[in-house]
């Protein structure tokens, strides 16, 4: 197959101009996907349905970019890539400010499917791009701040939605989504240069990857951790209500963000399958203390930040893991994680929103326990296997 080629950046401004607002894109998408989670109580309200009900929206959109991530290469191979992201946010745009005017429920999960579409698409495509655009020597970097978005959203963006939607309310946090979507849609336009396809996906490149006892070691972790992680943080906002109130939700959220920041970059310096131990054992500590601790201010802030420094770094630790079982195939297992990633968000919020309807609220935090715990005999059945 013919590999196309494709010029470097004329100046290294542009370049970095063009990693900085592919990091803001990837952040924008992780937050749209992620900002029901603290606004799960006033949603379910303005809507007429339970929380668990409200938490299926993280579902279906999770699933959405499960199925897109690998199906979109397919469909959209031969188009430039600046002009698939541009066209991605779009939608995206278009999604948030269907949600933001939904006056029923139905109507609101049909805009959360197109926003599963954009999501997928934009998690795998930023993929592969950092390194043709900026210059050779600066490729890792340039990889290292675009995925810093998926990290950061992760945990900054759910306290951001949180806020605004205390504020003014939260269709107002999804409008806001929109906008800088459109926003992000002229810089992309601007900033990236002709982005030409290389050589696509294909279903082949996916099974090769997939026959790689490491890449399926880590997409099991990925699995137990995410799934298990969303399980119970999806239904954060009711857990937290009635020890903390309503107006303190956003500045717990922010604390349990600013130590997800921190715990990206820690956990990022560490070899994946030490950082993937730390993570696990994190979550399922936090988890088990969260009914015994987690009923008053101080201990709710206190297990938030534990578990913010956990989570933090799963993104970047997962994408690492990655990369070293298939050096030499970074698009296919990166469209393989991004799936599973994207399944697991959809399952844990799903499995949480089941728990939380038939069995109350403060029992979803029994399910990260269980599974980080299954995910730290994993990795230790790995390291014996392998050692």
């Amino acid at each position: 197959m013919t590999t196309i080629c494709v010029d470097q950046p004329a100046t290294d401004a542009r370049a970095w101009a063009a990693s900085v607002t592919m990091a803001a894109t990837v952040f924008t998408v992780v937050t749209a996907e992620m900002l029901p989670v603290g606004l799960l109580t006033p949603m379910s309200d303005t809507l007429h349905i339970t929380e668990g009900t409200a938490g299926l929206s993280l579902t279906v959109t999770g699933i959405v970019s499960a199925v897109a991530s690998p199906v979109l290469p397919l469909l959209l191979g031969k188009l430039d890539r600046r002009t698939v992201l541009s066209g991605l946010m779009v939608l995206l745009a278009a999604a948030a400010f269907i949600a933001a005017a939904a006056p029923v429920y139905p109507i609101f999960l049909a805009a959360r499917v197109l926003m599963g579409v954009s999501i997928g698409g934009v998690w795998l495509f930023t993929v592969s791009l950092a390194r043709r655009v900026v210059p050779e020597h600066a490729a890792g970097p340039a990889t290292s701040l675009i995925f810093s978005g998926i990290g950061i959203a992760s945990v900054l963006g759910i306290p951001a939605g949180a806020y605004v939607g205390e504020l003014v309310g939260w269709r107002w946090a999804f409008a806001g989504v929109g906008l800088i979507a459109l926003g992000l849609t002229v810089a992309l336009s601007i900033f990236l240069p002709n982005l030409p396809p290389e050589c696509a996906v294909r279903l082949a490149d996916v099974r090769e990857v997939l026959q790689i006892k490491q890449v399926r070691v880590g997409l099991v972790l990925v699995a137990l951790i995410v799934t298990g992680h969303f399980a119970a943080y999806t239904y954060i906002r009711p857990l937290l209500e009635p020890h903390t109130g309503p107006a303190l939700i956003g500045t717990l959220l922010l604390a349990y963000g600013v130590a997800g920041v921190i715990g990206n970059f820690l956990t990022g310096a560490l070899r994946p399958t030490r950082a993937l131990a730390v993570i696990a054992g994190g979550i399922a500590l936090t988890a088990l203390a969260m009914p015994v601790l987690g009923t008053t201010l101080a201990g709710s802030l206190v297990l938030l930040v534990i578990w913010g420094l956990a989570y933090g770094g799963t993104s970047v630790s997962t994408q690492a893991w990655g990369h070293a079982a298939a050096p030499s195939a970074p698009e296919s297992s990166s469209a393989v994680l991004v799936g599973i990633y994207n399944g697991s968000i959809a399952l844990g919020a799903f499995t949480g929103g089941q728990v939380a309807d038939h069995l109350g609220t403060t029992t979803v935090t029994w399910l990260p326990a269980i599974l980080a715990t299954a995910a730290l005999v994993v990795l230790l059945a790995n390291r014996r296997q392998r050692g």
